[in-house]
């Protein structure tokens, strides 16, 4: 099954390690077979990787956007989910690591990262609950 990605002007996406940008206009791009496809919005660059969850994320998209190295990768990802599922005592963020951890066993890096993408958002809840919780009254 093919792949209809819709590109507004000036987007980026990596395709296979290739940056490939749009022009001024919005188009549309079809992939008729299997490839590995980042869009901008996704590419989590080494300065942001500054919270536990997304230091989860970044060695998934560096293995599903450079598989060369995918075994460095994969104990830097091992590690990093280790300390988060230790420091965590909510079961469904447990669910979703052990899910995470299950797409990246089967190579299966985009839906790891779809799965990352709720940890960092559980954490943003978590992060700033704890911060209303610490600001004076």
């Amino acid at each position: 099954m093919a792949l209809k990605l819709s590109l507004k002007p000036d987007e980026k996406l990596v395709i296979n390690g290739a940056v490939i940008a749009n022009a001024d206009r919005r188009t549309t791009l079809i992939v008729h077979n299997k490839a590995s496809i980042l869009r901008e919005k996704d590419i989590m660059q080494e300065q942001d990787v500054t919270t536990p969850a997304r230091r989860i994320y970044f060695p998934i998209m560096l293995m599903y956007m450079d598989p060369s190295r995918k075994a460095e990768y994969y104990e830097e990802f091992m590690m990093r989910m280790t300390e988060f599922m230790n420091a965590i005592r909510t079961p469904s963020a447990i669910e979703t690591c052990v899910k995470v951890s299950s797409n990246v066993m089967q190579d299966n890096y985009y839906a790891a990262l779809l799965g990352c993408k709720k940890l960092i958002k559980f954490e943003e809840e978590r992060l700033g609950a704890l911060d209303a919780d610490e600001a004076p009254a």
